[in-house]
């Protein structure tokens, strides 16, 4: 699945977990499916793609790939700031349930089509050349 912009190609797959405050099991009922559909939006709008999202009562798992012009911070920044604006005001009993939707913390690991191994091998090779 590689990607292009006007000066990069790039594949580069994220996995992100973040939880609510305080972990709260508050990602119940409808708000999982609305999370689905603002994630989605907002990764289209920031030009990534999201392959798979699980969402649990106190947590959310999200793989996607997205440009290398945006660190992983700005993505997490990005997608926490709009879904909690739009969740918080779209079902109010979060405001009066927590005073921020998400923590600041959250997990980032990156995954790809090769191993560590196979790319050092690849620069060994070209050193011979």
């Amino acid at each position: 699945m590689v990607r292009r912009t006007r000066h990069a190609a790039y594949e580069i797959c994220y996995h992100f977990v973040w939880v609510p405050k305080y972990r709260r099991n508050v990602l119940v009922d409808d708000i999982p499916q609305r999370l689905t559909v603002l994630l989605h939006e907002k990764a289209q709008e920031m030009g990534g793609e999201i392959i798979d999202l699980a969402i649990q009562p106190d947590h959310v798992h999200l793989f996607g790939i997205f440009p290398p012009t945006l660190t992983p911070h700005q993505i997490m920044h990005r997608l926490k700031g709009y879904t909690a604006f739009v969740l918080r005001k779209e079902f109010p009993h979060l405001r009066s349930r927590l005073p921020n939707m998400w923590t600041r913390s959250y997990y980032v690991g990156t995954a790809g089509n090769v191993s560590a191994q196979t790319i050092q091998r690849y620069i060994d090779a070209q050193k011979g050349r």
